[in-house]
C-alpha cells in the first residue's frame, strides 16, 4: 500500500466514456468529485475539482465536437495520495493553445473564455496536449491540503 504525506492511501482508478452531450457534464462532475473524496480533500477543494472537471468536459462538448457528437473519456487516478485527472476528446483540437490559455479568449462569442483559467487556478497542475483534427487531452493533478500525517478521511474513517 503506497504511503503519501504521512498517510496511507490505496492506489485506485476509474474510467468513464460517454457521449459529448451537455447533460453528461453534470454526471462527470459528480462522478469525479465522488471518486476524489477517497483522499482527505476539504469541501472547498472538492468544489474546485468539480469546477475543473465541468470546465474540461464542457470544452469537449462545446469546442471538441462543435458539429457532431463524439466520445469524452475521463480517467481519475489516486496514486500515492495524489489525485490525477485526465479528460480527453478526439474532436477538432485547439488551433491556438497559447491564445486559448489567455483569460477571455474563446472561439465562441457566447462564452466567457475562462475554462482553462479556472482549471489552472483550481488544480495544482494543468497540461494540455492537442492536435488539429485529432482532439485534446487535459491532464490535471491535485494534492489534498489536509491529511499530512493523517490516516483518516473527512468522515474520520481510517484509511486502508
Amino acid at each position: 500500500m503506497p504511503e503519501s504525506r504521512g498517510g496511507k492511501y490505496r492506489t485506485n482508478f476509474m474510467t468513464l466514456n460517454f457521449p459529448s452531450k451537455p447533460e453528461n457534464v453534470a454526471f462527470a462532475r459528480v462522478a469525479v468529485a465522488s471518486f476524489a473524496t477517497q483522499l482527505p480533500f476539504t469541501l472547498e477543494e472538492i468544489d474546485e475539482i468539480k469546477v475543473a472537471t465541468s470546465e474540461a468536459v464542457s470544452n469537449c462538448v462545446i469546442h471538441g465536437y462543435p458539429e457532431k457528437e463524439g466520445i469524452v473519456q475521463v480517467e481519475a487516478v489516486i496514486d500515492e495520495g495524489i489525485f490525477k485527472l485526465t479528460i480527453k476528446d478526439s474532436g477538432v483540437g485547439i488551433a491556438d493553445l497559447e491564445a486559448a490559455r489567455e483569460p477571455s479568449y474563446s472561439t465562441d462569442p457566447e462564452r466567457m473564455g475562462l475554462g482553462l483559467v479556472f482549471m489552472e487556478s483550481f488544480m495544482d497542475s494543468l497540461e494540455i496536449e492537442t492536435a488539429l483534427g485529432s482532439g485534446t487531452t487535459v491532464y490535471m493533478t491535485k494534492k489534498p491540503s489536509l491529511g499530512a500525517g493523517s490516516d483518516t478521511d473527512l468522515k474520520g474513517h481510517e484509511l486502508q
